[in-house]
Order: structure tokens, then C-alpha cells, then sequence
């Protein structure tokens, strides 16, 4: 039977099965509920439980809750005004909109709305990366990617100065690359160039972000290898590959350049020794010759018959030297002796087989005896 049906006995029993005025085993009444935290809530803070009717009751509970509000409203304004700084950052301060102060690593304070921070990290670098297609110094038009690392060196500067700092950097870059790229020839840009580029691109970009004050500082520009136009690749592509074939030609006539003429400039120095050698030889040869003549002249005055002789002897011993046949005649006589002399030096000492191939007998050695042959041409003459 429902609780409420007639015949029920509703006076004496709710609808959890208790019943009024005794011991309730269901859940406690909301109102009840709301009411008892108001009390307390009223004897802690308004002095004592009120006296009066619903009305004063009402009032007291009211002041509690603006009162636990505030509290709560204080208690996260504390924790919003309480804020931490890292190692590698820093915070600016502004007090009713001006600059107040600059703030480190640390646990810090503030008041807001009347206080404003910008906290930003100051000690690491960070990454700007462009793409973008420009003219060269010869009319040519390239690709060159490149990389910018910075950080922030005064963080005043960089919330106060300029208004979107990083958007300053990008149109920074912009100008500085284009004004560098646009004093170089391609060739510098493709090859050697870019290191030499990226220094003057990073001093160019400085002395502007140093212009604007915007409290950035470069650490490092990279640019990476530049490329044609994807229109123009094909075409780019030969005239690169032409290039390092007139690069690589001149390269190699260069090595043999160097490899021949430091051997023609030793073979001329060589050359002009030897005849420096032969000069002096020749010289001294000649004054040797003329020393030894005005010698032989005081001698041959002393002694001219036995000079004369021995002049004979001593030419006669140097012509004779490099001869390897001689003839010898007598004075009055009609037959003209043979001398194979350079027979007679080969086989000097060594017996020769005779002519029955016994190779023995007195007449083994066939210059033991000469055999006299007849000068009819002398003879004829005379």
C-alpha cells in the first residue's frame, strides 16, 4: 500500500518508511540541512545563535555566505598573485600600466589587476626558419632557405618597445636577406659564398632588431643550399654541371701546369750547369795548356833535339792510344807490317786454338809471328 493511499496512515510515516517525531532511517531533510550550516555558520561569525523568526534567521545566513565568498574570492586572488619564476626566465612587472620592475628566478608576488607580468624564458634560443625566392646581384633568381637562432637579451625591451617582436624579427630577415643576396652573384650564393653571406646577413639583421629596440639578440644565421626555382631546375641543373666541368678542366690543366713546368725549369738549370761545367772545363783545360806550352818553350830552348823527341814520343802515344789497327813500314825497305792491335788487347794472355783445332804447339798463339805483307801502293808510288 502506498504511504499516501487512503488508509495508509500518512500522519505517522514518510515516504522512507519513518515515522514523525521518532527515529528517521532515511535521508535527512535539504532545507533541515541548509538551515544547520547557516547556523553554524552564524554562530561563528554573527555571535550566537539567533533569537528571533525566520526573517533574522534568513539575515544571518545571508552575511555567511558573502562572507565565505570573499574568502574564497581572497583566497584565489592569493593564489594568482603568488607566481613562480624559473631558472631561465624572467618576468617585467608593470603597476597600473607603466614599468615597475624586472623580476628573477624566485618565488615572487604581485598585485592584480593592479600589477600586469609578461614571464618569458630569456636564457634559451629559439628557431626562425624562412624559405624564399630571390634576385641575385647577376639577375638570376634562387631559392635560399634560412635558419636565425635568438634569444631575448632584454626582456623590457621586448614586451614594452615593440608591439609583436617576433613579427619585427621575420620582416628583419626579410630586408637583410634580400639586401645580401641582392650584392651577390649566383655563383657566391650556390657555392663558397654562403658562409661569407650568413656573417653579413646576421650584422645586417642585429644593427636593425638594435634599431628598433626590440631586445633581441642573433646568436646564429645559417644559410642552407640554395636552389633554382622548380621551373628552372632542368635548365639550372646544366648550366651548374657546365660550370663544375669548366671548373674541373681548369683544374687539371692547372696540376699539369705544375707538374711540368717545375721539371722544364729543372731540366734549364740542369742544362745551363752543364754548360757552365764545360765552360769552366774548357777554360781551365786552356790555361792548363798554355801553362804547360810556355813550359815546354824554356825547355826546348835548353834542349831542343831531345824536346822535339820526346813530343814526338808522347803524341804519338796519344794518337796511337785509340787506335786498334796500325801499319808500320821501314825506311828503306818495301814491305809494310799489320798490327791488329785491338785483337792483340782482347787475347792478351789467353792461348788461342790453332788452326787443326788441336789447340796445342808452338804456334798456338797466332800473334807469336806476324806475317809481313807486301805495300804495293808504296811501291807503285815510288
Amino acid at each position: 500500500m502506498a504511504w499516501n493511499e487512503p488508509g495508509g496512515n500518512s500522519n505517522n510515516q514518510d515516504p522512507w518508511g519513518g515515522r514523525k517525531g521518532g527515529d528517521r532511517k532515511g535521508p535527512p531533510d535539504l532545507d533541515e540541512a541548509l538551515r544547520k550550516l547557516q547556523e553554524s555558520l552564524g554562530n561563528i561569525f554573527g555571535g550566537g545563535k539567533p533569537r528571533g523568526g525566520s526573517n533574522d534567521s534568513g539575515q544571518g545566513g545571508g552575511y555567511g555566505l558573502l562572507l565565505v565568498g570573499l574568502l574564497i574570492l581572497a583566497a584565489a586572488w592569493l593564489y594568482s598573485a603568488v607566481y613562480v619564476v624559473d631558472e631561465q626566465e624572467q618576468a617585467v612587472v608593470l603597476r597600473f600600466g607603466k614599468y615597475h620592475e624586472t623580476v628573477g628566478p624566485g618565488l615572487n608576488f604581485y598585485l592584480p589587476p593592479i600589477d600586469k607580468k609578461f614571464q618569458e624564458n630569456v636564457r634559451g634560443e629559439r628557431t626562425y626558419t624562412k624559405v624564399g625566392q630571390m634576385l641575385t646581384e647577376d639577375e638570376n633568381i634562387v631559392e635560399v632557405p634560412l635558419t636565425v637562432q635568438y634569444k631575448i637579451n632584454n626582456l623590457e625591451d621586448f614586451v614594452l618597445k615593440v608591439d609583436q617582436p617576433q613579427n619585427s624579427l621575420r620582416e628583419a630577415t626579410e630586408s637583410a636577406l634580400r639586401h645580401v643576396v641582392g650584392s651577390t652573384s649566383m655563383d657566391q650564393v650556390l657555392t663558397e659564398g654562403r658562409e661569407v653571406m650568413s656573417n653579413e646577413v646576421q650584422k645586417r639583421l642585429q644593427s636593425i632588431l638594435d634599431d628598433y629596440d626590440t631586445g633581441i639578440l642573433v646568436t646564429q644565421v645559417n644559410i642552407q643550399r640554395a636552389a633554382a626555382p622548380s621551373e628552372v631546375k632542368d635548365a639550372f641543373d646544366d648550366v651548374t654541371r657546365a660550370r663544375e666541368d669548366e671548373q674541373r678542366e681548369k683544374n687539371q690543366a692547372e696540376a699539369y701546369a705544375n707538374r711540368v713546368v717545375p721539371e722544364a725549369r729543372g731540366q734549364a738549370q740542369r742544362a745551363f750547369e752543364d754548360a757552365s761545367g764545360y765552360r769552366d772545363e774548357v777554360v781551365a783545360r786552356a790555361e792548363g795548356e798554355g801553362e804547360r806550352f810556355s813550359k815546354l818553350v824554356a825547355e826546348y830552348r835548353k834542349a831542343p833535339e831531345i824536346t822535339r823527341e820526346r813530343l814526338y814520343i808522347d803524341t804519338m802515344q796519344e794518337v796511337l792510344s785509340n787506335a786498334s789497327k796500325v801499319l808500320v813500314s821501314g825506311n828503306k825497305g818495301q814491305n809494310l807490317l799489320y798490327l791488329p792491335l785491338d785483337k792483340m788487347m782482347d787475347g792478351r794472355g789467353k792461348p788461342l786454338a790453332s788452326p787443326s783445332g788441336s789447340g796445342s804447339g808452338a804456334d798456338d798463339n797466332q800473334y807469336s809471328k806476324i806475317e809481313p805483307q807486301r805495300d804495293t801502293r808504296s811501291r807503285e808510288s815510288r
